[in-house]
């Protein structure tokens, strides 16, 4: 009996500890809705701000009225920082002082000081580029190309593709983490390569369909990961890969799309897409 009573009370433990475990979402600011398109949250630990890209229209090559705007961790818009030479864009990194962008066929180099264009790096054959991630060593750049089914790296200024079709359906979120590149599918499959072996597994699956896959993919802090899927829901995916829905918003309706988490402040900053704000939610 003793025994058996044990095990009841161990079991328990672990299921307290796992539920404990699992975070949940308070909102606790949104922009007005003069964030037009937004489609990706950036944070500047320098300037200790956010970015976003706005594509401010449709998503497609003849856009070049796209902008990025830079805004406060309280949710107050403070200026937009580019305004010209911008085409339908959509993920971001920071090198140094430099802002990339992900450009329909090319990416962009912003000098954040001047906010000013200074380099475009055309990618070959390019047919949508989408989300970019940025090394652990803040020197080498990825970038999926969605709509070839390609993921490319620059570094030191030359382009190498490292990923072409397979099992890349559509990838559009991207996130390096210690040697691997977390790829968020079309299909809503989360992908994990490794940049040495070159071996590409799937790590989570679940998280959308062929018309709405994984969007966004940052670090909870904590070895796990948070996700979002374009249509609007966010996930939670344990180091084991199991998933957990944190926030759907699908019926309202309204998109979550390549968000930001900054751990520091335990916010995680979404962009809504068609809904022309960014809303920030407290993890808890």
């Amino acid at each position: 009996m003793k025994i058996l009573l044990a095990s009841f009370w161990l079991c328990c433990a672990l299921s307290l500890t796992a539920f404990a475990q699992t975070p949940t979402l308070t909102q606790v600011w949104e922009t007005d809705t003069t964030l037009t398109t937004p489609e990706s949250v950036l944070y500047g630990a320098r300037k200790n701000v956010l970015y976003v890209s706005c594509i401010n229209g449709k998503s497609v090559p003849e856009n070049q009225e796209s902008f990025i705007a830079k805004i406060g961790l309280d949710g107050k818009i403070q200026q937009k920082v580019v305004t010209g030479g911008l085409n339908a864009i959509k993920g971001m990194g920071i090198i140094d002082n430099k802002l990339y962008a992900a450009g329909f066929y090319a990416v962009v180099e912003i000098d954040l000081a001047s906010g000013k264009v200074i380099n475009k790096y055309d990618v070959p054959e390019a047919k949508m580029l989408n989300d970019i991630t940025i090394d652990e060593k803040n020197k080498t750049l990825y970038v999926t190309d969605m709509r070839a089914n390609r993921v490319w790296k620059l570094q030191n200024g030359k382009l190498e593709k490292i990923l072409d079709g397979g099992l890349l359906k559509n990838p559009n979120g991207l996130f390096y983490d210690n040697g691997q590149l977390l790829i968020g599918n079309g299909e809503g499959i989360l992908y994990a390569y490794d940049t040495k072996t070159k071996e590409l597994s799937k790590f989570a699956e679940g998280m959308g369909t062929e018309k709405s896959g994984i969007d966004g993919i940052e670090s909870d802090g904590k070895k796990g990961y948070f996700v979002s899927e374009w249509r609007g829901r966010i996930w939670h995916v344990t180091p084991q890969g199991k998933t957990n829905l944190l926030l759907d918003t699908i019926e309202k309706p309204m998109n979550t799309a390549d968000f930001e988490y900054v751990a520091s402040k335990k916010l995680l900053v979404v962009p809504t897409f068609l809904k022309n704000k960014v809303v920030a939610y407290k993890v808890n």
